[in-house]
C-alpha cells in the first residue's frame, strides 16, 4: 500500500496543468488533491511522470494556485466511483457527485473507473432483440442487446431528441430481467443538460436511468471521465446485479476534443488532423466495455451519439468508431429539410448484428425479406428521384413513378413518427407491408413467397 505524500514543490501552471517537482513514485493516473492557500481542496489527476516531475491535471480551474504555499497529495490511487442499485433515479456530474437534492445514497462497492476487460473466450454472441419503439432503427437495422451501434449524426440535427425518445422507449423483447438505461451527457450545453433532464423526469425515464452530466464549461479531464464512470456503473448493474443496460454517450466528438486538447497539453506528437495517435485504442477501450458476457444475466448495449465535423464521414472520430463498433445509424440532414422527425436515413445504415436478433421468436419470420425489400425499394426510390430532377417527372416510365410515390410515402409514414409515438416491432413491420402492398406483387423479389401470401394487402 502507498502512504500519500504532501508536496510543496509546484514548479509552474500551464493552462490546466500543474508541473509538481521533486516527486518520487507517482504512477500514471494516480489521483491527487491540491490543497491552495486558503484550505480549498481540487482534485486532479497524473497525466504524465519522469523521475523528478509529475504532470497533474487539475479538474476545474487553476487559477488561484500559489506555487510557494499550494501543496500537492499523492493519494495512492486511480479514480474510484461508488456504484449501488441507489444509483437509479439519480443525476451526477462529470465526478461522479450527485447533482439533486435528494437523500445520500448508499454505495455498495467502490471500483477503478477503467474497468477491466473482458475475456473475449468469455463473450457471448449478441441475439436478443432491443425494441427501442423507433421504426427505422426495429425495422431496417435491429439493435441487438450487447451491441455497439453509434448514432452519426451532424451540427443542429435532432440526435439529442433520438437520444431522449430511445432512453424513454428502449425495452428488451422476451426478457425477464430489469432494464435501465445509463446516460452519460459528455461537454453539455447547459440548455442541452437541462432539456435531457427535464425530458427524464417528464416522462418517467428517469426511475430506471443513471445520468451523468458534464456540462461544456467543466474542466476538459472531466470529458474523459464520464463515459467511465457511466460504464462503471452500467458494468456494476449489468454483471452484478443482473440487469440489461442500455448506455447512451453523448457526445463522443466532445470526449476526442478534450483527448485532443489534453495530449497537445503534454505536447505529444499529433496524429490526423491534431487527435493523438492512440486516439483509436482509447476509443477502444470504451467502446468494447459492451457486450453479453457467459454466465451473466445482464448485459451491456451501448449506443454513442458522434456528431460529425462539417458532416464529413471520413473525419478522424466518425471513421474510428466504424471500425470498432458494430454498424452506424445516419442521422440525415436532407431528411430533417423535408421535415422527416427522427431524420434517420436507411442509406448507409446498417446493424452487422442485426440477423442474430430478428426472425421467428425474436421479431418475427419475415422481418429480414421486409427490411432488405423496402430498403431496395427505397434505394430505386432515390434513382427515381435523381432521374425526374433531370429529365422532369412527367418523363418517367410508370414504374419510376410509382417507386416515387413510395419514396415519399415511406419517408412520411415509415421514416416519420411523433417524439412521443412508440412502435411495437408489428406495427412496424405492418407499416412496412402497407407501404409494399403499393408496389405489384411481381416486385417483391426479396421477400419469401410465403410470406408475401400471408402479408400483402392486395387493393
Amino acid at each position: 500500500m502507498k502512504f500519500e505524500t504532501e508536496y510543496k514543490t509546484i514548479e509552474s501552471v500551464a493552462g490546466p496543468l500543474v508541473i509538481v517537482g521533486k516527486v518520487g513514485n507517482a504512477g500514471y493516473n494516480e489521483i491527487v488533491n491540491i490543497r491552495m492557500a486558503n484550505g480549498e481542496l481540487r482534485l486532479g489527476q497524473v497525466l504524465d511522470t519522469s523521475e523528478k516531475y509529475a504532470v497533474v491535471q487539475v479538474f476545474g480551474r487553476t487559477d488561484g494556485i500559489n506555487i510557494d504555499k499550494t501543496s500537492v497529495s499523492f493519494l495512492g490511487e486511480t479514480f474510484k466511483v461508488g456504484v449501488g442499485s441507489d444509483m437509479l433515479g439519480r443525476i451526477f456530474d462529470g465526478q461522479g457527485r450527485p447533482l439533486d437534492v435528494k437523500a445520500s445514497i448508499s454505495y455498495e462497492d467502490k471500483r477503478d473507473i477503467n474497468g477491466e476487460p473482458i475475456n473475449p473466450v468469455a463473450r457471448q454472441m449478441p441475439s436478443d432483440f432491443i425494441e427501442t419503439g423507433i421504426s427505422s432503427i426495429d425495422g431496417l437495422f435491429t439493435l441487438v442487446r450487447g451491441q455497439k451501434l453509434p448514432i452519426f449524426s451532424g451540427s443542429g440535427l435532432p440526435h439529442n431528441e433520438i437520444a431522449a425518445q430511445i432512453t424513454r422507449q428502449a425495452s428488451v423483447k422476451n426478457q425477464s430481467e430489469a432494464f435501465a438505461v445509463v446516460f452519460a451527457g459528455i461537454g453539455l450545453m447547459n440548455d442541452d443538460a437541462a432539456y435531457f433532464i427535464n425530458e427524464f423526469r417528464k416522462t418517467g425515464a428517469l426511475s430506471r436511468t443513471v445520468a451523468f452530466i458534464n456540462l461544456a464549461n467543466d474542466a476538459s479531464i472531466e470529458r474523459i471521465l464520464t463515459p467511465r464512470l457511466a460504464l462503471t456503473t452500467a458494468e456494476f448493474l449489468a454483471y452484478e446485479k443482473g440487469m440489461h443496460v442500455l448506455v447512451i454517450l453523448t457526445d463522443m466528438t466532445n470526449y476526442a476534443e478534450a483527448l485532443r486538447e489534453l495530449s497537445s497539453a503534454r505536447e505529444e506528437v499529433p496524429g490526423r488532423r491534431g487527435y493523438p495517435g492512440y486516439m483509436y485504442t482509447d476509443l477502444a477501450s470504451i467502446y468494447e466495455r459492451a457486450g453479453v458476457v457467459k454466465g451473466k444475466k445482464g448485459s451491456i448495449t451501448q449506443l454513442p451519439i458522434v456528431t460529425m465535423p462539417s458532416d464529413d464521414v471520413t473525419h478522424p472520430i466518425p471513421d474510428l468508431t466504424g471500425y470498432i463498433t458494430e454498424g452506424q445509424v445516419y442521422v440525415s440532414r436532407q431528411l430533417k429539410n423535408r421535415g422527416v422527425y427522427p431524420p434517420i436515413t436507411p442509406l448507409g445504415s446498417l446493424s452487422r448484428l442485426m440477423n442474430n436478433g430478428i426472425g421467428a421468436g425474436k421479431t418475427r419470420e419475415d422481418h429480414r425479406g421486409v427490411a432488405d425489400q423496402l430498403y431496395g425499394a427505397y434505394a430505386r426510390a432515390q434513382d427515381a428521384k435523381s432521374l425526374s430532377s433531370i429529365v422532369g417527372a412527367e418523363a418517367l416510365s410508370e414504374s419510376d413513378k410509382l417507386y416515387l410515390k413510395f419514396g415519399d410515402e415511406f419517408e412520411k409514414r415509415f421514416l416519420g413518427q411523433g417524439f412521443y409515438e412508440k412502435r411495437t416491432i408489428e406495427e412496424t413491420l405492418s407499416i412496412g407491408w402497407d407501404l409494399l402492398s403499393m408496389l405489384p406483387e411481381t416486385e417483391l423479389t426479396r421477400v419469401k413467397e410465403e410470406y408475401v401470401k400471408k402479408y400483402y394487402k392486395k387493393k
